[in-house]
């Protein structure tokens, strides 16, 4: 199983970024995405979720300014990041995972925020 996430950059306060993660190994269809992300000297947290029937959520600081999405005909989940902000800054990590327990990490992909 390998998840290969992409899309990380430096950008400027305001600015958007668009982060894939293309899996393969399994079967995408039936997972549940997430992406988490890790600012320096912070615990990992839970940015957003996207079912397998589609259904998304978020944690509230990203509300209106994040979207989640997937294709599973490319095996991939996105995030779209607008509007972004210096306290955005961090690893962002891909997941994937079912309710029974398979739970598999991308590598992480680093976003900074800063003028």
């Amino acid at each position: 199983v390998q998840l290969q996430a992409s899309g990380g950059g430096l950008v400027q306060p305001g600015g958007s970024l668009r982060l894939s993660c293309v899996a393969s190994g399994i079967t995408f269809i039936f997972y549940t995405g997430a992406w988490y992300r890790q600012a320096p000297g912070e615990q990992r947290e839970l940015v957003a979720q996207i079912t397998t029937r589609g259904s998304t959520s978020y944690t509230d600081s990203v509300k209106g300014r994040f979207t989640i999405s997937r294709d599973n005909t490319q095996n991939t989940i996105y995030l779209q990041i607008n509007s972004l902000k210096p306290e955005d800054t961090a690893v962002y990590y891909c997941n994937l995972h079912l309710n029974s327990g398979a739970n598999y990490w991308g590598q992480g992909t680093l976003v900074t925020v800063s003028s």
